[in-house]
């Protein structure tokens, strides 16, 4: 939840993961750290129908559709940040975000769909057949028609749903009269239609609905998605968050709230959390969706596992609508109650994906509740990718879930870029600037909300 006070070593690619068995030499083979050797893990679950899989991710983001070259571009330091121009934004004190350009659904939505669509919905349907795509779960293949569809769903949400179809909607009843609104207005407008259309164009039969959460949305889905294989309801959920609100009814939302920054002569420097010269958020869009599997599903169909959801939770501040509590109660409370979900110890945590939006208050908060449950920061490499994608909203989490797996593969963690003049209060290596290599044991990432809604979610490399 973010405060309203009103990146040069070569990457080193790793192999594709080997189906229905463990990633590349490395990855697995990761050693706790010394001080974690001498701790008593909690117990992780070993019962293959509950233990839940990374098989496929999919993403529509201001760095393009594919995922690998998403991480490729984050790993290099890369802004996606600058001017609108989707809109006149000239009159607007901020002028800037990380909007999408160029974006094509061509092969994932017919093209009269495509048209009448909010690209609310359009992002959710291509990133959601796209992750199908890397499971092995392509439309119309055989594997795809092996699946009990009952059993597959589909819980993709959103903060703030089809924006666009209820802003023109609105300006339609105002200057031309209700016969002017189209049908479509309301269905193409509620939160739930993301998940229902990509349902309907898959054929998954199984749990389909959205949670909305503000900034949190993604991690509740995926934290929901999971508890749904875990408790048999179902071996295959699609999950994760959509958004699309850069137009001028969101960005002047935000305006009203003072919640962005105004960095116009620089836009790509604006995004900087943990820098002492930050003054607010800037603005993105895209979705990020996962393919969680449960074990025996995954190793019977002989799927690519990717990596491993080991837990998460969600809970509540119950305290502002838009500030976080200063006693970071809320959030470092979320984090012990996703480690204990997940069977992991504070010790055996070595990465964070934070939440970090780049407010003033927002991003101390989060690093003090941070520091409540990891006693030695040592070790711990913490970064932001709003840095430089900006924040996502409802579909954030999705796309920092994605930069969080993509660092276990890979064994490299993205920089949190604009590091200029450091919070001293920030003990944490935020991985300034540059790259790290980093063998990810245990990480985790973080995503919180207006209305004060906490989420985190654990994930690690997969070792049978």
């Amino acid at each position: 939840m973010q405060s309203l006070l009103l990146p040069t070593a070569a990457v080193a690619s790793a192999a594709p993961p080997r189906r229905g068995r463990v990633p590349p030499a490395g990855r697995a083979s990761v050693s706790v750290r010394a001080s974690a050797a001498a701790a008593v893990a909690p117990r992780r679950e070993t019962d293959p129908r509950k233990r839940v899989v990374i098989t496929g991710m999919g993403l529509v983001s201001v760095f393009g559709n594919d995922v690998d070259a998403y991480y490729d571009r984050l790993l290099a330091g890369e802004s996606g940040i600058g001017p609108i121009d989707r809109f006149d934004a000239s009159n607007f004190p901020t002028r800037f975000a990380g909007q999408i350009r160029g974006f094509s659904s061509e092969g994932y939505i017919d093209g009269k769909n495509d048209r009448r669509l909010d690209d609310c919905l359009r992002y959710c349907i291509v990133s959601g057949k796209k992750a199908l795509e890397s499971a092995g779960l392509a439309l119309g293949s055989k594997s795809m028609d092996k699946i009990e569809k009952t059993r597959a769903g589909v819980l993709v949400g959103t903060g703030m749903g089809g924006l666009t179809v209820f802003s023109d909607g609105v300006q339609n009843l105002i200057e031309k009269g209700h016969r002017k609104i189209t049908p479509f207005f309301i269905p193409y407008a509620i939160t739930n239609m993301g998940s229902a259309l990509l349902g309907m164009d898959i054929g998954f039969m199984g749990p389909n609905y959205s949670i909305s959460t503000a900034c949190a949305t993604s991690n509740y889905c995926f934290y929901a998605a999971a508890n749904h294989i875990r408790r048999g309801e179902a071996d295959v959920m699609i999950a994760g968050g959509t958004e699309a609100a850069i137009i001028p009814i969101g960005v002047g939302g935000f305006v009203a709230c003072r919640a962005l920054s105004q960095r116009n002569d620089d836009p790509k420097t604006a995004s900087r959390p943990w820098d002492q010269d930050r003054d607010g958020f800037v603005m993105g869009e895209g979705a990020g969706v996962l393919v969680m599997e449960s074990l025996e599903h995954a190793m019977k169909r002989d799927a690519p596992i990717i990596a491993e959801y080991l837990g998460g939770a969600v809970n509540c501040d119950a305290y502002h609508m838009t500030d976080p509590r200063s006693d970071g109660l809320g959030v470092s409370s979320c984090i012990k109650q996703s480690l204990a979900d997940a069977g992991v110890a504070p010790e055996e945590v070595n990465y964070i994906n934070a939440h970090a939006t780049s407010t003033l208050a927002g991003d101390l908060a989060e690093v003090n509740a941070i520091r409540q449950v990891f006693k030695d920061p040592s070790e711990i490499k913490i970064n932001a990718t709003k840095s430089m994608i900006g924040h996502c909203l409802g579909a954030a989490g999705g796309l920092e879930a994605i930069a969080t797996v993509k660092a276990i593969t890979t064994g490299w963690v993205h920089p949190s870029i604009n590091q200029f003049n450091p919070e001293p209060a920030v003990e944490f290596d935020t991985v300034p600037n540059v790259k790290k290599q980093h063998e990810v044991n245990v990480g985790i990432s973080n995503s919180f909300g207006f209305g004060g809604h906490n989420s985190v979610v654990v994930f690690a490399p997969f070792k049978p």
